[in-house]
């Protein structure tokens, strides 16, 4: 894997604090593109190709990780916060988190969590929130709190230890959702830079995905595409006792036939199985009651044919994940070979098998 996948799990972005991502992607796709477009939201797309006659093809990361974001802060120097995405407050119990100032300084700190021995005999009534935890950075008190940068309204992200398990396959970091969507952005358009395209590409990211799929609808409004390809990391339950369409590490990338905000298209469906199989691609089948970009791609104006590229990974939404690279080299030599093959008669085709 390339040196950007590591570099953007790295960096921290909740929604609405992606600036350091873009300014990352858009430093790293600048040298490979013709142009570069970006929305008003700050989503950022590098075009190539950009006076083909054939169709016009969008390929979506989203820049933005779940986390939280202070609220306020106690007189006893504990630091109240909310979650911006998607969490589970037991998840995050007494996990090292870090305050980001504006400029990146950071203020480490660990969520508050009761010991065995001061919650013996007591039963917890209800689920635990993420806004009920509370983040304690060593201030002795509100003021010193203060003292040390924070400010109500900054972004708490979990601390990354980027590692590579002992068989060297998988790769556990933080942000996998959705950087890996990201890099996979920056490593197409530098593989096809020099490639005679038969559609034009407009590859990037967006932002504030994870708190319903913003970025997605002023982007695509922008770019106008004929086809919009998300790649999103999606959960597996492979460690869970999954079945046949829950997803699991090593058996390819995920054919999303199905979730709340986008049935797949039919003949894009039979269009990524035809490709898969013709390159001998890995993939398989996934059911998923969460949604990507493509959900809100497939709206604009008279509609766009989509499709979810995913990504499966282990334990996401959380302070870590887990990917394989198998996996990877399946997503990305899929998203190669279905972006060589759009051109106007294919997409007349897979517009045609509704």
């Amino acid at each position: 894997m390339k040196a950007y996948y590591k570099d953007l799990v790295n960096l921290p972005g909740a929604p609405s604090f992606e600036k350091y991502v873009k300014k990352y992607m858009k430093n790293q796709m600048t040298p490979n593109v013709e142009s570069i477009v970006e929305d008003k939201l700050g989503s950022i797309f590098g075009v190539l190709n950009a006076e083909s006659k054939g169709p016009r093809v969008m390929l979506a990361g989203h820049m933005d990780e779940v986390g939280g974001l202070v609220t306020g802060i106690k007189e006893n120097g504990l630091i109240k916060m909310i979650n911006i995405g998607g969490i589970k407050g037991d998840v995050f119990l007494s996990q090292h988190m870090i305050i980001y100032t504006d400029d990146l300084e950071e203020i480490p700190g660990i969520t508050a969590s009761k010991p065995p021995h001061l919650t013996k005999g007591k039963k917890e009534d209800k689920p635990l929130k993420f806004e009920d935890l509370l983040l304690d950075i060593g201030a002795d008190d509100k003021e010193h709190a203060e003292k040390l940068g924070v400010k109500i309204g900054q972004q708490i992200i979990p601390r990354n230890t980027y590692v590579v398990t002992k068989d060297g396959k998988k790769h556990i970091s933080k942000a996998w959702d959705n950087r890996f969507g990201c890099a996979v952005s920056l490593e197409i358009l530098e593989s096809l830079k020099n490639e005679s395209l038969p559609c034009s590409l407009y590859a990037g990211a967006t932002v504030q995905e994870e708190v319903g799929l913003r970025g997605a609808t002023t982007a695509t409004a922008l770019v106008n595409p004929d086809i919009f390809l998300a790649v999103d990391c999606s959960p597996c339950q492979d460690s869970f006792d999954g079945d046949e369409i829950s997803g699991k590490l090593n058996e390819g990338f995920l054919v999303r036939f199905y979730d709340p905000g986008a049935i797949m298209h039919q003949g894009m469906k039979a269009h990524v199985e035809k490709i898969a199989k013709e390159n001998n691609i890995k993939f398989q089948y996934y059911k998923s009651m969460g949604g990507t970009d493509a959900a809100r791609a497939q709206l604009n104006n008279e509609g766009v044919v989509v499709a979810t590229i995913g990504m499966p990974a282990r334990y996401i939404h959380s302070t870590t994940s887990m990917i394989h690279e198998n996996d990877y080299q399946a997503v990305r030599d899929m998203v190669i070979a279905l972006i060589k093959s759009f051109d106007q008669k294919t997409l007349s085709e897979i517009k045609s098998n509704v």
